[in-house]
C-alpha cells in the first residue's frame, strides 16, 4: 500500500464528483490504508474542501461518513 496525500484523495474526488464514497472505497480504489486516506479525509473537511455526511442507511457508527467533491 502507498503512502499518499491530500492531493491524491481530492483528484479522486475531483475526477468522480457525481459519486458519493465511503473512507474505505476511496482507500481501495487508490490503493492506499484506511488510516492514511481517513487523515487525509479530515483535513479535507476541516478546510471545506469535500462534502460530506451520514449515509442514509440505518444502523451505522456516528462516525461513519460518506464524501464527496465540493464543487
Amino acid at each position: 500500500m502507498n503512502k499518499m496525500g491530500q492531493q491524491e484523495v481530492y483528484t479522486f474526488l475531483k475526477k468522480n464528483k457525481t459519486r458519493w464514497f465511503t473512507s474505505k472505497e476511496i482507500a481501495n480504489r487508490l490503493t492506499s490504508s484506511l488510516g492514511s486516506v481517513t487523515t487525509c479525509l479530515k483535513k479535507l473537511r476541516d478546510n471545506s474542501s469535500v462534502s460530506f455526511r451520514y449515509p442514509n442507511k440505518q444502523g451505522q457508527g456516528k462516525n461513519f461518513y460518506i464524501y464527496k467533491f465540493r464543487e
